[in-house]
């Protein structure tokens, strides 16, 4: 059951307790995201969980761009290794809304491949909630064969991630 395993956003919390309520209280407002990196996250867990309504509806609507909950659910979809926060920053912009950035990089394995989502994405806060407005990617270079596994197992590279392509 997936409310009692750890949340994929690497929180070490359950996801009952992290992320899930964010999932399912998307429409009503009850738990929102009080971070730009806290929205990252339970972006993050929502893909791993193939929850494309959450990405879209936490998508700021002006920044879309034809992505669609159809466009989302077609896939291919990857198997999520892992999450690593790099940095985190919020603050007022010139217009009054509070903004945000997080860069992380978001570990999968694909066709036998494996690579990472390596990003600084942007936020706005607008209606007493954070929303997900663009990115700029970058080209994220795989760990080395004894640095730590991008699944966070504990194990190195060589012995884990990489053992299995």
């Amino acid at each position: 059951m997936v409310s009692d395993i750890s949340c994929p956003c690497g929180s070490a919390k359950h996801y009952q307790d992290c992320c899930k309520p964010l999932h399912i209280h998307v429409d009503c407002g009850e738990h929102i995201a009080d971070s730009p990196e806290q929205l990252m996250r339970s972006r993050y867990c929502a893909f791993v969980l193939k929850n494309f309504d959450y990405i879209i509806k936490t998508h700021h609507p002006d920044f879309l761009g034809g992505l669609t909950l159809a466009s989302l659910q077609r896939g291919p979809h990857p198997h999520w290794l892992g999450l690593d926060v790099l940095d985190s920053r919020e603050q007022l912009a010139t217009s009054g809304h509070r903004e945000g950035t997080v860069t992380f990089k978001a570990w999968y394995k694909l066709e036998g491949e494996i690579d990472a989502i390596y990003e600084c994405s942007e936020f706005i806060h607008q209606q007493g909630r954070w929303y997900y407005t663009q990115g700029r990617q970058m080209t994220a270079k795989l760990p080395g064969r004894n640095d730590p596994c991008v699944c966070h197992s504990g194990k190195k590279f060589k012995q884990c991630c990489l053992k299995t392509l």
